[in-house]
């Protein structure tokens, strides 16, 4: 008897919560966007008779019923908790937190986006460059896990072949090309802690290895400008795990501030900002550098003593660098080909006796699939 009034208590609460549930769903306002995703929610899919027919329908109110679901947030992170905590597995949707640092584990190592980078590359040099005078280099950026994974325990990649690969693979067709090695000089303090990327301010002695292995110099005599809004990176909102918030810094000079910059992601000059202000207060304020994703951007410096020039290829972590690399050259044109396809290159640049720069991350190398 007192286990069928247990019985009965528990399918009653249970049949009240669903329904309390689903008052919430049919009443909440559908929300347009994630911030902790950041990436935009299904909405409710019109309710027609060739959807229902073809179940496109309840494909499409699958979706939406699990991005509108009343108090979503709060039962990811209990999710992400119990996962992590309770049943002590070590990842969660490819992500872990090691010593406060929320890292994506980069694993498998994909020989064919290897191969996939170098022919991109390969194809530039042979289009533009190769009957001209530049001096041509490649550097690759480490993701967190190159650091963190041991350490964890978490699958990561043979770092050591991912580099080996990618620079034979372009010394088959770009003749006297160099690497510039920078994983000696990263450590995950050079890192945000909530997201992917890079912290400029800790980025001087990685300009200045690249500027003197490309021939020029890079000293300046920075000062250190800091946001006064907390950083809430993309890791943080994917782990769904408390963690304490990054603080996003950034660089200038005299030489800094009298830069001139000029994009043209329309195909038409456009005045950017070296560090846009405006852009920091948005959904990411890593995004302050260079004015976020731009395809093509030009920056001069009247002043320069010196009429070196550099062409940086380049994917986002490229955005914070390239300001500390202005000190040693006249115009740098950063060039983006996940947004650029290659074939109006020429229509903006003219190659000569720059120096040519890829700089890309392990993440981009090992999944290019995005490189025009």
């Amino acid at each position: 008897m007192q286990a069928e009034k247990k019985n009965r208590v528990l399918t009653i609460g249970m049949a009240v919560l669903l329904f309390v549930l689903s008052v919430c769903c049919w009443l909440k306002k559908a929300d347009a966007y994630s911030a902790s995703e950041r990436r935009a929610l299904a909405q409710c899919p019109r309710l027609t008779a060739d959807a229902v027919w073809s179940g496109s329908f309840m494909d499409a109110f699958d979706d939406y019923a699990a991005d509108q679901f009343p108090f979503r947030d709060r039962f990811r992170s209990g999710k992400a908790a119990a996962v992590t905590g309770l049943f002590a597995q070590k990842d969660y949707n490819g992500l872990y937190m090691e010593d406060g640092y929320i890292c994506r584990m980069e694993y498998p190592l994909k020989e064919e986006m290897l191969k996939n980078t170098a022919d991109h590359i390969s194809r530039l040099y042979e289009r533009y460059m190769k009957d001209t005078d530049v001096s041509v280099y490649i550097s690759v950026v480490p993701d967190k896990n190159y650091f963190l994974a041991r350490k964890h325990g978490a699958l990561s990649m043979n770092y050591d072949a991912l580099t080996g690969i990618l620079y034979s693979s372009v010394m088959e067709t770009v003749e006297n090309c160099e690497y510039i090695d920078l994983f000696p000089l990263l450590s995950i303090e050079d890192y945000y802690r909530t997201d992917a990327h890079w912290r400029q301010e800790k980025l001087t002695d990685v300009a200045a290895a690249l500027a003197e292995a490309m021939g020029t110099a890079v000293c300046a005599d920075y000062e250190v400008m800091k946001l006064e809004q907390p950083f809430y990176g993309v890791y943080y909102g994917q782990l769904a795990l408390p963690a304490e918030p990054d603080t996003i810094c950034y660089l200038t000079s005299s030489a800094l501030k009298n830069c001139t910059v000029t994009g043209y992601g329309t195909g038409k000059a456009k005045p950017l900002e070296l560090y846009d202000l405006k852009k920091a207060e948005g959904r990411d304020a890593y995004e302050l550098f260079l004015s976020g994703s731009q395809p093509f951007i030009i920056i001069e410096r009247a002043d320069a003593d010196t009429q070196k020039e550099l062409v940086l290829f380049r994917d986002s972590f490229g955005s914070s660098l390239a300001p500390l690399l202005v000190e040693g050259y006249k115009k740098i044109t950063v060039v983006d080909t996940r947004y650029l396809s290659p074939e109006l290159l020429g229509d903006l640049l003219t190659f000569g006796d720059q120096d040519v720069l890829f700089l890309y991350s392990t993440t981009l190398v090992n999944n290019s699939l995005s490189l025009r």
